[in-house]
């Protein structure tokens, strides 16, 4: 299995291709800079590391380092810096999503490509009637209107939603919706559910980086598993 993964160098991101690799994966990874990223990853035959702005790719770049891939896994997100949160480009997520996907679809693969995008449980999956207190609409509304990174996230997962859909020929999907983000060092137990089984507002849940991460390459390396997910937004927690 080759996989392509974007936003390599966040605190996720990282705990995505550390699991990618202990299954024994090739791993492509489009980072800024090579700085600060583990001393193993540079010795490790089965990591190439694409030094680029994403964005920044030309089409016929983005198709080729996406050809041979059989998976590709977005973990990006905005810095929670003022730059970061009100600076260009306010839609990288959504727009890498969308470049990749052409770039997906332009190669015609024999066999469809997973795409795994790391999202937010703030996000509802507008298929399904997601229960949203009043409250937690208000806010929702007012994150909309004062941060653009969450509006990023939601454009991001309803472009594979609503265009990607599901019937494409090339491209499945999968949206990993965590909760709570935390830190942790091994993996733990967890599980995944089709909508929030609590208040991402008002009552959120915890899940460790790496366990999204180990959920990630599960639903990569794991067809079973996919199968289950495919075309749905889970919302993954930490098992109490």
């Amino acid at each position: 299995m080759t996989v392509l993964v974007v936003g390599a160098s966040g605190a996720t991101g990282r705990q995505l291709v550390n699991q990618l690799l202990l299954q024994g994966n090739k791993v492509k990874v489009v980072v800024r800079s090579k700085e600060g990223l583990p001393k193993s990853w540079h010795d490790n035959e089965n990591l190439e590391m694409i030094t680029a702005s994403i964005l920044e790719l030309s089409d016929h770049e983005m198709s080729e380092y996406t050809k041979d891939c059989n998976a590709v896994a977005s973990c990006l997100g905005h810095n929670m810096t003022f730059k970061g949160m009100y600076g260009q480009p306010r839609q990288l997520v959504r727009d890498t999503t969308e470049r990749l996907c052409n770039a997906i679809n332009s190669n015609q693969p024999q066999s469809p490509v997973k795409f795994v995008l790391m999202n937010s449980s703030g996000n509802s999956n507008r298929d399904l009637d997601e229960p949203i207190s009043f409250a937690q609409q208000c806010v929702i509304a007012l994150l909309r209107l004062l941060l653009p990174p969450h509006v990023d996230n939601e454009k991001a997962a309803d472009y594979l939603r609503t265009q990607i859909a599901q019937k494409n020929k090339y491209i499945e999907w999968v949206t990993v919706r965590p909760d709570g983000l935390i830190n942790e060092e091994e993996v733990s137990a967890y599980e995944a559910f089709p909508s929030p089984i609590r208040s991402a507002i008002f009552d959120a849940g915890t899940i460790s980086r790496i366990n999204v991460g180990h959920f990630m390459s599960e639903l990569i390396n794991n067809d079973a598993l996919w199968n289950t997910w495919k075309g749905q937004m889970p919302v993954i927690y930490s098992k109490s």
